[in-house]
């Protein structure tokens, strides 16, 4: 019984009469022997008949609880299908209803009522852990403060870590810090998960992480920690506090830029210009907005840009309108793009008209912000406008696929941060594709994990980037698609985990010397869920 109930070992009726009488399971099981493939048509003949992706999304939590293997299996050989119900945008819906949909616990939840003990506490976890997602809950996607319901972000990463790059999942652990809530519905939720008491703040929340991240490291020696979902003043806080001395990163920061600036590369494939040559205006000025501008700006450098033209060439539009040196109150992070010589601009589409920008990209999660005027006159001012709306999920979309394409005439370079359907337009069809971080951060850990790097670089990063870029055809570009199908991502993570894997051993951060063949040695690491 603790074997069929054990998730990373369980078969269900795919055991074999041999299995079945020498573990002792025979009479515990019906006597039909199944095989791994029809038990993934049936879960997706079930899942097919759901009415709702919430169900769904249920369905396949359940399916995950009992029964690993089987769970990656159906999500790898069906990931358009699957990934948008076990991540964005299902997740999104999932995590405010966290409470009322538990079933079962997966991963660790550490709260603030564990301070002084949290070594002790992880010593519970039962298996070797090397790639931690962990969250406090404070900005989940574009829906806010969702507390120990956040959850279902760091379980739907490490899903797509596993099915997208073949991290093991006995070597993943999501966590929550569940530090309260500021979150009023939550509080008077009688199904809530978490502490019904207001946020941990200043130096108590400070020692708290703190305490966690030392536990952590000295726990599972070696481990990537991967911050996610934090709010602005947590989020670069702490990846700046840590970066240069434990393997961490931000994939709302650093993974977000590497997909944008991937994204960006592949439009100008279309368009024919050059990265240093471009005009980017951000809707939105917190992580995801200053995490790609950082790394554009690096990319503009590396293009013979020097670092005030490539600055120059980025601006930032936040809820009090356009950020320009001297304005009140601005923060750390939206100083470097706070330009001088340019007056204060309170809208987006008048910044547009003034700037006159070649891109535009969208990161604030306000739906519906590339109004039609707005996408007319990117439309006037460029030939290929580029249109990123990566706001998810799909209520805080800034434009759907087909107004990007409408508006446009059909001549916008789209990306999306939730999947939409293909758009047909005068006679053509247009093929989105998300530039979703699942394209980059789960290469970049298998990456980390296969060379033992004891770093994250923003230099793998800007490899993940064109390595990305590299992996879009020509056929795609035809279509309008600035990233490759879905389905191929198991390759492109694997040629992402390679890149990432030498600079490591270029810089000398990873464990021993490079070997003859780093990609054989990634995909040596890879698990592939079967029996």
């Amino acid at each position: 019984m603790t074997l069929l109930r054990d998730p990373l070992l369980n078969k269900g009726t795919a055991f074999t009469e041999a299995e079945r009488e020498t573990l002792g399971l025979r009479g515990l099981l019906p006597p039909c022997v199944l095989t791994m493939e029809t038990q993934a048509q049936r879960v997706l003949t079930n899942l097919r008949t759901l009415p709702t992706d919430l169900e769904k999304y249920v369905a396949l939590n359940a399916l995950h609880d009992r029964n690993e293997a089987l769970f990656f299996r159906v999500v790898v050989d069906n990931i358009d299908e699957i990934q948008p119900i076990i991540y964005t945008p299902t997740v999104g819906l999932a995590c405010q209803k966290y409470g009322l949909i538990f079933q079962r616990p997966r991963g660790m939840f550490i709260s603030s009522r564990d301070r002084g003990q949290i070594a002790e506490i992880l010593k519970n976890w039962p298996y070797p852990a090397r790639l931690i997602v962990v969250t406090d809950g404070e900005r989940i996607l574009g829906l806010g403060d969702l507390g120990a319901n956040g959850m279902g972000i760091p379980v739907g990463k490490l899903s797509l870590y596993s099915a997208c790059a073949g991290v093991h999942p006995e070597l993943c652990l999501p966590i929550v810090l569940d530090v309260g809530t500021n979150n009023e519905e939550l509080l008077n939720d009688p199904y809530y998960i978490g502490l019904r008491e207001r946020r941990l703040t200043g130096e108590a929340y400070d020692s708290f992480v703190d305490e966690f991240m030392q536990a952590a490291r000295k726990t599972f020696p070696g481990v990537l920690i991967q911050f996610e979902d934090f709010a602005n003043h947590s989020a670069f806080k702490l990846l700046h506090k840590y970066r240069d001395e434990a393997c961490v990163f931000n994939d709302d920061i650093q993974g977000t830029a590497a997909v944008a600036l991937a994204g960006l590369f592949s439009g100008l494939r279309i368009s024919g210009g050059k990265l240093r040559d471009q005009r980017i205006l951000f809707l939105g000025a917190g992580e995801a907005a200053t995490g790609i501008a950082d790394l554009v700006v690096s990319a503009m450098i590396a293009e013979g840009a020097t670092e005030a033209e490539a600055l120059r060439r980025n601006w930032l539009v936040d809820s009090r309108g356009l950020v320009v040196s001297g304005r009140e109150g601005l923060s750390g992070h939206k100083l470097r793009y706070a330009h001088t010589d340019q007056a204060p601009i309170a809208d987006f589409l008048t910044a547009i008209k003034t700037l006159k920008p070649t891109a535009i990209i969208g990161v604030a999660a306000v739906g519906g912000a590339f109004a039609p005027d707005v996408l007319r006159t990117m439309a006037e001012l460029n030939e290929r406008p580029i249109v990123f709306a990566l706001s998810n999920p799909t209520s805080k979309a800034e434009c759907s696929a087909e107004d990007a394409y409408r508006y446009t005439e059909g001549r916008a370079l789209f990306a999306c941060g939730s999947p939409y359907d293909p758009v047909k337009l005068n006679g053509r069809s247009f093929v989105p594709r998300q530039g979703n971080n699942s394209y980059i951060f789960p290469g970049v850990g298998l990456g980390v994990i296969a060379s033992g790097s004891r770093l994250v670089t923003d230099e793998m990063f800007m490899a993940a980037a064109h390595t990305l870029a590299d992996c879009v055809g020509k056929e795609d570009l035809a279509q309008g698609s600035l990233y490759p199908a879905l389905p191929r991502i198991r390759e492109v993570s694997v040629r992402i985990a390679a890149a990432v894997a030498d600079v490591a051993y270029q810089r000398g951060l990873a464990d021993g010397p490079a070997p003859n063949d780093v990609k054989a040695l990634v995909q040596s690491q890879m698990y592939e869920p079967k029996y």
